[in-house]
């Protein structure tokens, strides 16, 4: 399950990405229009900045702006940036594997071939949506 932080920097990514071009967002803008705590919201779009998706002014027109194309972020970006891991189980997580505790032979393992083509199906569609795809 998501944690609220991902789901909240999505509902913000997708705002920054209808406005992308037209210049800055105040953070209260896109709280309010999100319902997203304000406070929340801070420590968020801070993350998204130090890692390179979103850049701010200061000043009257300051605020928050894509410094990406909204095309060119995915949702798996922003998972990934959050969550860590898309995987389920540990056994099947390609960057955070550990070796299961409780399975006899990890080759002839359904649950973690089950696990694992969940946890690949859901990365290609992760991938393959972008956060332009989320504005309406």
């Amino acid at each position: 399950m998501l944690t609220q932080k991902t789901r909240y920097s999505m509902l913000a990514m997708a705002k920054l990405a209808k406005e992308y071009g037209k210049g800055t967002l105040m953070i209260n803008e896109i709280a309010e229009s999100e319902k997203i705590p304000k406070r929340f919201l801070e420590s968020i779009l801070l993350e998204l900045k130090k890692n390179g998706y979103l850049g701010s002014k200061l000043g009257k027109n300051g605020g928050y702006y894509l410094m990406k194309n909204p095309q060119d972020v995915s949702l798996l970006d922003i998972v990934q940036l959050f969550e860590g891991s898309i995987a389920m189980l540990k056994c099947t997580s390609e960057k955070y594997y550990q070796p299961c505790e409780h399975c006899k032979d990890e080759a002839t393992c359904e649950i973690k071939h089950t696990f694992g083509d969940i946890r690949d199906y859901t990365l290609k569609r992760l991938a393959s949506t972008s956060i332009a795809s989320l504005v309406k």
